[in-house]
This record gives C-alpha cells, sequence and structure tokens, in this order.
C-alpha cells in the first residue's frame, strides 16, 4: 500500500517537528515546510494527498495559502491549525475550502481524527465524481453462447487477483466493457479505472496525458497536471489500442510498468504508485513484433493473462439477447419513441449477417432502426440493403438452377440447415418456372413480395419476369 502523503505547514519548528513524529509513526509519509511560498514550491513538485497548515505565518497567513491552494489544487483537503483561533477566523476557513479547524496546543488523538475523516472524504469526493461520469455507462457483458460462458468464468477468476490483463480482439467486440467488468469485480473497485485511449491522443501530448507535467514544461504548461497513472494510484489503468503507441512512448512506459514509479514531464520528483494494468489491441501483436512496430518486451510484460473476445459471427447465439437488450435499452429511452420488437424476420436476418462492426454496429443498428421505424414492429422492409443482399451467403447469383446434392442434410446447425435448403428448394422452383417469380410464389403458396425479399438475400438468379 503506498502510502499517504502529508504536507505540515508551521513557522514553529518545535510543531513541526512533533507532528511529523506522530504522523510518521502512523505509517504516513510527511514532508514539512515553514510558509507558504515553501510550501508551493514543494507542492509544485510533489503534491501531497493533506495539507496541515498553520494560520499565523510570516509573510502570507494561513488563510492566504489555503486560498492559493484552493485556486490551484481543489481536490486537496486542508486541515487548519492556530493557536489564536475565534468563531471568526474558523468560519472563514470552512467558507474557504478548509475541511476542518483545530486549535493549539494540538491535541493529537483529535489531530490524527480529523485527518483521516478528511483523507476518508476525500476519497469518498473522487469516487463520487468518478461514478457520476459513469452514470447510464454501466452495462453488463450479454450472452449465454458457450464463448460468453467461457469467458465470463475467466473474469469471475481473474478478476480478484492483481495481475495485468491483456485483452485482445476486434473492434466493437466489447473490449472496454470487459476491463470495466473485472475493476468492478475486483478488490480494487472502490479506487477509480482511468481509461486511456491511446489511439485518440496526439504523439507530442502522450507523455503529458500518461505522466501529468510540471508548471512551465512546456508552452501552455500554466499549472501543474496529474497524468493517468497518478490519478489511478491504487485503482485501474485501462490501456486501450496500446499498438497506437510510438516505440519511444512504449519504453518508458515499460519502464514504469517494471519500477511503479515516474517523473512528471519537466519534474525531477519521482512519484510511486501502486497499479493495476490491463492493455486491449484489436491488432496481432505478435505480428506487430515481427513488424518492428511493437515491443517484444514490453508485450510480455503486459501478457500476464490473456483474454481474447471473440467477434459476434463466432457466438451468434447471442445475437437473439444482445438484440433484445438493445431494443428495451433504446426504446426505454423517451427521446427515441414508444417501445418496438423485431420480429422473426429481422433476427433470421441478423442471424445470416456477419457483423464485421461486431456488438456495436448490432448496437447502433438496432438505435437507428428504433429510430426511423414508424410502427411498433421493426420488419425486414426497415433493414438497409446490406441485409437484402446476402448475410452470410454469396451475394453472387448463381449460373444456372442445377440442382445440388441435399448438403443441408450434413449440417450439425439447424438454422444453416434451414438457409441451405430454402436455397436449395427456391433454386429448384424458380428452375421449374423458369425464373418467374409471379408463377414460383402463386406455385409455392407465399406472397410474391415475401418471395423477392427470399430471393434477395439468398442471391438467387431470376428472368426478371413477375407477369
Amino acid at each position: 500500500m503506498v502510502k499517504k502523503k502529508i504536507l505540515v505547514v508551521d513557522d514553529e519548528e518545535s510543531i513541526l517537528q512533533s507532528v511529523t513524529d506522530i504522523l510518521e509513526d502512523e505509517g504516513f509519509d510527511v514532508q514539512t515546510s515553514p510558509d507558504g511560498e515553501t510550501s508551493f514550491k514543494i507542492m509544485g513538485q510533489d503534491l501531497p494527498d493533506l495539507v496541515l497548515l498553520d494560520i499565523w505565518m510570516p509573510g502570507m497567513d494561513g488563510l492566504e495559502v489555503l486560498k492559493q491552494i484552493k485556486a490551484d489544487w481543489p481536490f486537496i483537503p486542508a486541515v487548519i491549525m492556530s493557536g489564536h483561533g475565534t468563531i471568526e477566523t474558523a468560519v472563514k476557513a470552512t467558507r474557504l475550502g478548509a475541511y476542518d479547524f483545530i486549535e493549539k496546543p494540538l491535541s493529537y488523538e483529535h489531530l490524527l481524527l480529523s485527518i483521516q475523516n478528511a483523507l476518508k472524504y476525500h476519497d469518498l469526493r473522487e469516487q463520487n465524481v468518478f461514478l457520476r461520469q459513469k452514470t447510464g455507462e454501466r452495462r453488463e457483458l450479454i450472452g449465454e453462447s458457450s464463448a460468453m460462458k467461457r469467458l465470463k468464468e475467466q473474469l469471475a477468476i481473474v478478476a480478484p487477483t492483481d495481475a495485468w490483463i491483456l485483452i485482445q480482439g476486434e473492434n466493437g467486440t466489447g473490449k472496454e466493457l470487459v476491463a470495466q467488468t473485472i475493476h468492478r469485480m475486483s478488490k480494487r473497485n472502490r479506487k477509480p479505472l482511468i481509461e486511456v485511449n491511446c489511439a485518440a491522443i496526439p504523439e507530442e501530448l502522450i507523455e503529458s496525458e500518461l505522466f501529468g507535467h510540471e508548471k512551465g514544461a512546456f508552452t501552455g504548461a500554466t499549472t501543474m497536471k496529474r497524468g493517468k497513472f497518478d490519478l489511478a494510484n491504487e485503482g485501474t489503468l485501462f490501456l486501450d489500442e496500446i499498438t497506437d503507441m510510438s516505440l519511444k512512448t512504449q519504453a518508458k512506459i515499460l519502464r514504469i510498468l517494471q519500477e511503479q514509479r515516474f517523473e512528471r514531464v519537466g519534474g525531477s520528483k519521482t512519484i510511486t504508485i501502486d497499479v493495476r494494468i490491463m492493455a486491449a489491441t484489436n491488432k496481432d501483436l505478435e505480428k506487430e513484433i515481427r513488424k518492428g512496430d511493437f515491443r517484444e518486451d514490453l508485450y510480455y510484460r503486459l501478457n500476464v493473462i490473456p483474454i481474447e473476445v471473440l467477434p459476434l459471427r463466432e457466438r451468434k447465439n447471442d445475437i437473439f439477447l444482445l438484440t433484445e437488450c438493445f431494443l428495451s435499452e433504446f426504446t426505454g429511452n423517451t427521446a427515441h419513441g414508444p417501445r418496438k420488437r423485431a420480429n422473426q424476420e429481422v433476427i433470421e436476418a441478423f442471424m445470416a449477417y456477419d457483423w464485421p462492426g461486431n456488438v456495436r454496429e448490432l448496437r447502433n443498428m438496432i438505435e437507428r432502426l428504433v429510430i426511423l421505424t414508424k410502427g411498433p414492429e421493426i420488419t425486414i422492409d426497415d433493414l438497409p440493403p446490406s441485409f437484402h443482399q446476402g448475410t452470410g451467403v454469396s451475394t453472387e447469383a448463381p449460373t444456372s438452377f442445377s440442382i445440388s446434392e441435399p448438403a443441408w442434410l450434413n449440417c450439425q446447425d439447424f438454422r444453416e440447415a434451414k438457409a441451405l435448403f430454402e436455397q436449395e428448394y427456391l433454386e429448384k422452383k424458380l428452375a421449374e418456372h423458369q425464373g418467374n417469380i409471379k408463377k414460383t410464389a402463386q406455385a409455392i403458396g407465399i406472397e410474391r413480395r415475401h418471395l423477392h425479399r427470399k430471393i434477395k438475400a439468398l442471391g438467387l438468379k431470376t428472368c426478371n419476369r413477375s407477369r
């Protein structure tokens, strides 16, 4: 566990010494300052978790120092100490943002209780900010396919540990959701999960984003900034699309991962952290290593526990549950109108489609259909052309209507057998009626419009004579 850092600001050497001894005995990392100006320099190098601040000091008094701290670092709690306390001073300090006001001579029991409560309050406030940011974003892993069951079992085993995890899978498969699920099930779930999209940060800014920077470190750095590693302390850092970092940044990341400490950009103070790392990529890392685009040592450092999230086309049994979930999500939003349902033909079309964009594509499709479909039921006619032109089946028209052997008899999956049977059956019936859709529809007893849709979905060739 990383020690909490406390900065004690007081012009009396005896107070500094006695408070330091007490706090160090309680397991705190203590720094001291005799005045406000010195305290700002210390905080510019290494931010404390709490400031213990005297009021009467040479130069800037404690209230002026408090005001400046709250302007530059509003998230740091401050406890005021004073040997000349009045109700008016205590009220003013509280209004300026002090957590507590303690009179001298100090009661060390009272001091320790105040510090502990201030740190707990600070942690709770950070958690509330984090939870508010995530409100409405929490989603569960949905699916009952064998692949999804295996994934859930794997997460239940690895989540409670501190092991580092490398999540691999195509775009849209839900790698971020897997990382969120692991963090939620981990013993670090009361601390933040800090997510970094490495692909979205410009190369010249990624070091500042990850490690933070000191005031004046570069043009535009007007204040000190904490980096993602710092913010994730005692929690989890999720590095998404890790392969989009340059080799230079990869080298720095590797050193930090090995040592669990770093310096901010433009700083010299070493900051120690306790962070669990999860990384994700949509690329084949071994191939990237052979190409020279990814460091082999970083790969082996991250790949403690590999987790693969399969594409949707390899777990199609989850499509129905996902569709129902997304329909409920979007029709539960009054902005998208009343509740809607997808009919059986739509579900079958979804099952036949390959979903190159995976679960993300399915979710976007459902949202689009909920918004654009006028009636309460989503039908096959509401789907875009790609779902009518062969989905999981070849879209090329056959050169003839020759009948093949009944391959559907050898299928192990009912839906696959059904699709093959329909194709062979309709090929035969169209051949019998020289490709005439109207006569074929009458002969097999279905509506011509329905036959049209089947022909498009299966990519069958006709003579286009419907009369």
